[in-house]
């Protein structure tokens, strides 16, 4: 917490609360106890927004943005990390919206890696089986061409039922 306190920028501070939930060294709740007894810092309303989403299941900074953007868009807040279960055992989906079908995967960089490509294709195919529409959004896409890729979005949930 005090790193987050002490980090050089807002985005170096989210960074801070997300790493340590995501790699499970903590809790999404003790950070967030800890923050509860931060009494002034000019960073604790961004870090309680943070750490609320983390709570909510957000693991990377990644996932962090693309909840912010689906929020400014004015999409449904789904659910996040949503556990499923596979032949070859568990998986989590970044990002479900249950009731319409869809799941959105980010892709970071590390996906392209030649055995998490297959590992995410074969999940991808399982889900799609089960019903439900997968769309992958590459972390890249998020910063060069968002717009693009929540209309995607969008377009899925709307065709889905959403209104």
């Amino acid at each position: 917490m005090q790193a987050a306190l002490w980090a050089r920028s807002d985005r170096e501070a989210a960074l801070l609360l997300v790493v340590p939930v995501q790699q499970r060294l903590t809790s999404a709740d003790a950070v967030s106890e800890v923050l509860d007894r931060v009494q002034r810092d000019k960073r604790r309303s961004l870090l309680r927004a943070v750490m609320l989403d983390v709570a909510d299941g957000v693991r990377s900074l990644n996932e962090l943005d693309f909840a912010r953007m689906c929020r400014r868009r004015g999409l449904p807040e789904p659910e996040r990390q949503v556990v499923v279960r596979r032949a070859t055992g568990r998986a989590y989906l970044d990002v479900r919206w249950r009731r319409w079908g869809v799941v959105v995967e980010i892709d970071g960089i590390g996906h392209l890696r030649p055995d998490r490509w297959m590992d995410d294709s074969l999940r991808h195919n399982e889900i799609a089986l089960t019903g439900d529409m997968v769309l992958r959004v590459p972390s890249l896409g998020l910063r060069l061409d968002p717009q693009r890729h929540l209309d995607l979005i969008e377009r899925a949930l709307r065709r889905a039922g959403w209104s």
